[in-house]
């Protein structure tokens, strides 16, 4: 079958003439002419809530004996009762216990009989009125599950998975965590729609990179796609401590004392060295996108430096190459979900894509645009298909300028070499802040003030050849945009959000659990400039992405950063910066050594992913002047926040 790299494409022609069918059987009177929105009709108070474990075949913790996750259910109780079955909508996450869900923090809670009163967040509130169960699976070694969590590994993955077959009825379920008692999945077609942020959305993305039969689609939230990119960016750190320590957050008491042997399993086999290993291997999804047979709604903040971009840009760019059928919003937050930037839009945006997904409804969004785009804080603009048709990796050259350090950028080779020193307290923030100012620790290159709009959508990469003079160096390159402009303070502890007082609902309410939710609202600040996207390497790591090796002082190296996935509009009256330096505070850690290097501007290079390619960089470009504006700092958003303790949840 030939690959389908549209949006526009889907896997039948026959939805229309088969969502009447369906609608007959998945609503409580049988419609008069085709679906295009699924109703609260059933009741939320009267829903059926029950736990079941189901056995994943594995047994982490060794004791013995397989183990089992702990799944939560809230399901319609009227079709039960008349023998129909509905859909699913799942959210396999570590953080019910420990941590908390959503911007509240939301945790599940029980009744005396052990079944759930409070699902977090609006899904089980929302979508069960309308005919859809909601699952919450508790991964193995969190809250009630068996075994333990091995952080994006085959336990992670086969906590998921397991209940996903069980839908199916390929895999076996008790009634409870000890009994022999049978539990079976009667009332699903074993249609199953998987959504989560961040670590929650990860497993989504690892339980679709497997291919198994009945889920239809994902909606992945912030995610990780390779945990090797969460911790490391060719070999240089971006965290000062490893997996084992986002274990340590997660397990539960009981896991926490069988689990010892698995941690050092995660220790021994995530070296902080930042070489490749079979640990990262295994916790690779995009190798295996060709697998993933469930369409993918891909949601991520461009200024998520938690989750960073480059997850969802090499996951988009494999899914597209497999013809995956997929969806994206960017929005300008950091790593924050929908729901509290756009709420009204995500809820009506969601219900739709799984009616469409689960349900079979005819309702059109898979003729919508591919692509929403957050431009300025709450406006948004789309994209038929994503990156736009015309897009085209365009090669621009630093050159010196007329002072040292503050060079230009164009699409003309530059000669001669730029030197800077690590200096690892200072960060991007503050390179970007002395763009135009001559310092040790950075060397910028920039255009003119742009003559047009200027488009970058994509993932770019930016080629350095640097002779270091100690045996160790990072390095950074970030791409600036240079103008007045109004921006969701990303950097922000919220990372772009205000939580409000009052609240808005989203369905039905029990007293146990409200579908009502803290009201959000954009936070913004005023800047000079904006870095909207980043990449770092370990120079070490110049002729292998898998394994760093000693520099040799006075010697030349040549390296590819991977800069991460954007879409960003350059406006014309501002100007387009490349930085090149050294350690970016609180976003990579520093060398063991504090290295100066020299960069050969003839054999350094960005690719950048522009709208329009080289000719539209040459009519925003020819005839500007790249005379260098006075010495000023600018100012911008605070510096990052140290990374140390950050986990991919909330």
């Amino acid at each position: 079958m030939p690959k389908r790299t549209r949006f526009t494409i889907w896997r039948s022609l026959a939805t229309a003439a088969t969502a009447a069918l369906l609608a007959t059987f998945l609503t409580p009177a049988v419609a008069q002419s085709a679906p295009q929105e699924s109703q609260p009709v059933y009741s939320y108070a009267n829903a059926i809530r029950e736990a079941v474990w189901v056995d994943t075949g594995l047994d982490g913790d060794g004791d013995g004996k397989t183990d089992r996750v702990a799944v939560d259910i809230v399901r319609p109780s009227e079709p039960a009762s008349e023998g129909r079955k509905v859909p699913v909508i799942m959210d396999a996450s570590p953080y019910y216990s420990c941590c908390g869900r959503g911007n509240e923090g939301q945790l599940k809670t029980y009744d005396a009989g052990g079944n759930v009163v409070q699902m977090p967040l609006f899904y089980d509130n929302y979508f069960v009125p309308r005919g859809y169960a909601f699952v919450g699976v508790d991964l193995a070694g969190t809250n009630r599950s068996d075994g333990c969590v091995d952080v994006g590994g085959r336990s992670d993955i086969q906590s998921a998975k397991a209940v996903v077959d069980w839908l199916n009825g390929r895999a076996k379920a008790y009634t409870t965590r000890t009994g022999t008692a049978r539990a079976t999945a009667s009332w699903t077609n074993g249609k199953t729609g998987m959504i989560g942020k961040s670590w929650d959305g990860t497993i989504a993305n690892g339980v679709a990179a497997t291919g198994v039969k009945g889920l239809k689609t994902i909606v992945p939230i912030s995610a990780i796609s390779s945990w090797y990119d969460y911790y490391f960016a060719k070999g240089a750190p971006l965290y000062d401590s490893g997996p084992d320590w986002l274990s340590n957050v997660v397990e539960s008491p009981d896991a926490q004392a069988k689990c010892a042997a698995v941690q050092q399993k995660i220790v021994d086999g995530a070296p902080r060295t930042g070489d490749w290993t079979p640990f990262w291997t295994e916790r690779d999804y995009v190798k295996d996108a060709s697998k993933v047979k469930a369409s993918v709604f891909l949601v991520h903040g461009l200024q998520d430096l938690n989750v960073r971009t480059k997850n969802f840009g090499q996951w988009w760019d494999a899914l597209a190459k497999n013809g995956v059928e997929r969806k994206i919003w960017l929005s300008q937050t950091g790593h924050v979900d929908p729901f509290d930037y756009r709420r009204d839009a995500w809820v009506d945006t969601l219900h739709r894509w799984f009616d469409h997904e689960l349900l079979g409804y005819d309702n059109g969004i898979d003729r919508r645009p591919m692509a929403d785009v957050e431009r300025h804080p709450d406006q948004w603009e789309t994209s038929k298909v994503w990156p736009p048709s015309g897009t085209a990796t365009t090669t621009l050259h630093p050159a010196q300028g007329t002072r040292a350090g503050v060079g230009t950028l164009g699409l003309g080779k530059g000669t001669g070499t730029e030197t800077f020193t690590d200096n690892p307290q200072e960060s991007e923030t503050d390179w970007a802040a002395a763009i135009d100012k001559s310092t040790a620790d950075k060397a910028g290159f920039v255009t003119g003030p742009l003559k047009k709009d200027l488009r970058l959508s994509g993932s770019s990469k930016v080629t350095i050849t640097a002779t270091p003079t100690t045996a160790t160096a990072h390095l950074s390159a970030v791409l600036v945009d240079l103008g007045p402009d109004t921006i969701r303070d990303y950097a922000d502890s919220a990372e772009g959000i205000t939580t409000l007082t009052n609240r808005t609902c989203w369905g039905a309410s029990t007293a146990g659990d409200s579908a009502c939710f803290l009201a959000t609202q954009a936070k913004t600040t005023a800047v000079d400039y904006n870095v909207f996207s980043r990449g770092w390497a370990d120079l070490g790591n110049h002729a292998s992405a898998t394994k760093g090796v000693p520099l040799t002082p006075g010697k030349a190296y040549t390296i590819t950063l991977d800069l991460a996935a954007t879409d960003h509009v350059v406006p014309a009256g501002h100007r387009l910066a490349l930085i090149v330096a050294g350690t970016d505070r609180d976003l990579i850690d520093p060398p063991s050594t504090t290295p100066t290097l020299t960069v050969s501007l003839s054999r350094t290079s960005a690719q950048l992913p522009l709208v329009g390619g080289a000719s539209a960089f040459a009519k925003a470009t020819t005839g500007v002047r790249s005379t260098v504006p006075t010495a000023t700092t600018l100012n911008g958003v605070r510096a990052p926040r140290p990374a140390a303790q950050r986990v991919p949840g909330n």
